[in-house]
């Protein structure tokens, strides 16, 4: 009996020890086969401990390089985290961890003096902030297809405007109702919603608000920001009603086409290929790009118009005008691709360190802020889904289209069209996202500056 219960014991460890052997495996293929923002979890893990360590003992270089080290550190685990964390990764998750996180980690005092100081170096002195901003606006615009641009904006132009305008009206009026001037309405919640996404939109209002308004464009930021996150929940949560919606009215769904014609969605099909990255390029893009915002800030002196807003003026101009060669426009939509990969979440963990105070944040939610928010996007979505019959548009997809509108961005664009499962529309939404966004920071900037 003895020899017996020996016998099962050592059978229950050696049950034990292999399903402790399995776990130990199955933990090594996990982080084998795990990136983090393409970097090996084991490599990416390594990288975080050196980095956290020099910020610990307060010997991490105080230039560019250790500014770099501790925003992309940040930025890409928490980009990574707000993609799989279930609902969160449908709203705009990655722009929300960015920003908060390091905001509550301020808050707490969890930074080193050391680390605040070599992180407000990258982003102050060396303006990391206008860099991205240019590479991002400039980049984008010349990367558009020419095809879509004038056609797209043709096409798009009624619905949007209409949306546009009763989405304002609309905010202004809900705005009202819960004690918001109508100056704080539009030019601090209707106008960051609409104006594009984070890259395309907030930072370059931010950028135009600090030359208009006086203060530093990042204290912008944190007043701005807030309503374009609330936005793009709306506007995703509006497209998956209206793939519901189409999927039991037929004669208001498109099943993904736009137009009723299909002629006309195959032009938008044929005309939306995209773009290889040529790194030889790069250098002639990025130099052009530079180009863009010194003009811009040139022309400020003459006009007496924000910068980085005539950068996006003269940038479509071009476009339209087929001024800059082919390679050159490949070669600055490469530094678009590079930096929207690469350098846009960072930026936000920069932006959530040092300007935007959690306490300032709180402040403005309320239920009269998120009502305001949802009332632009809604009203307009169903202003576009009521015109569209009368533009030979089908309902259900022009609704959606314009309220990309409200995302944030085209990472905006890839959740709303994901919700409604109508990613074909994606030509269209670049439309109602960069073109309409552009359009909305330039008006908003002239109106502003016409007030002040």
């Amino acid at each position: 009996m003895k020899n017996n219960h020996v016998d099962e014991i050592c059978l229950d460890q050696q049950a034990g020890d292999r399903a402790v052997q399995s776990l130990f495996q199955r933990m090594l293929g996990y982080i084998g086969k795990t990136d983090i923002s393409n970097v090996p979890l084991a490599l990416f893990a390594g990288i975080a401990a050196i980095v956290a360590i020099s910020a610990w003992a307060g010997y991490l270089p105080k230039n560019m390089i250790g500014g770099l080290g501790v925003i992309m550190t940040l930025g890409f685990v928490l980009a990574h985290v707000g993609r799989i964390i279930p609902v969160l990764k449908d709203i705009g998750g990655p722009a929300i961890l960015c920003l908060m996180v390091p905001s509550v980690l301020v808050y707490f005092n969890l930074f080193q003096a050391h680390t605040l100081e070599t992180v407000h170096l990258l982003m102050k002195e060396a303006n990391l902030l206008y860099f991205v901003i240019a590479c991002l606006v400039v980049g984008s615009i010349l990367g558009m297809n020419r095809i879509i641009l004038i056609q797209g904006m043709m096409r798009m132009f009624v619905p949007l405007a209409i949306g546009t305008l009763v989405a304002v009206l609309s905010g202004l009026m809900v705005g009202s109702l819960f004690g918001y001037s109508l100056y704080h309405s539009f030019f601090f919640i209707i106008v960051p919603i609409i104006g594009g996404g984070i890259g395309e939109g907030i930072l370059p209002l931010s950028l135009a608000y600090s030359a208009i308004l006086g203060q530093a464009p990042d204290v912008y930021v944190a007043q701005l920001a807030p309503a374009a996150v609330v936005g793009n929940i709306f506007a995703i949560i509006s497209a998956g009603v209206l793939a519901r919606l189409g999927a039991r009215r037929a004669d208001l769904n498109g099943n993904g086409m736009l137009i009723r014609s299909a002629q006309d969605n195959a032009l938008f099909a044929g005309g939306e290929k995209a773009q290889q990255t040529d790194f030889h390029l790069m250098g002639g893009g990025l130099l052009l790009i530079c180009a863009f915002f010194i003009v811009g800030g040139l022309l400020e002196k003459v006009v007496h118009i924000p910068g980085p807003v005539l950068m996006i003026l003269i940038a479509v101009l071009c476009k339209y005008g087929r001024v800059i060669p082919a390679r050159m426009e490949i070669g600055a939509h490469s530094c678009y691709k590079f930096v929207s990969a690469a350098l846009v979440w960072p930026l936000m963990i920069g932006l959530g360190m040092l300007y935007v105070p959690l306490e300032s944040v709180v402040a403005v939610f309320s239920v009269g802020y998120v009502v305001v928010c949802g009332s632009v996007v809604l009203s307009m979505a169903l202003a576009s889904f009521f015109i569209a019959p009368y533009l030979n548009m089908y309902p259900v997809e022009a609704a959606i289209v314009t309220s990309c509108h409200s995302g944030l961005g085209g990472t905006g664009d890839v959740a709303i069209l994901s919700a409604s499962n109508r990613m074909g529309l994606m030509p269209f939404a670049q439309i109602a996202t960069r073109i309409g966004g552009a359009s909305t920071v330039i008006a908003a900037t002239l109106l502003l500056g016409w007030m002040v």
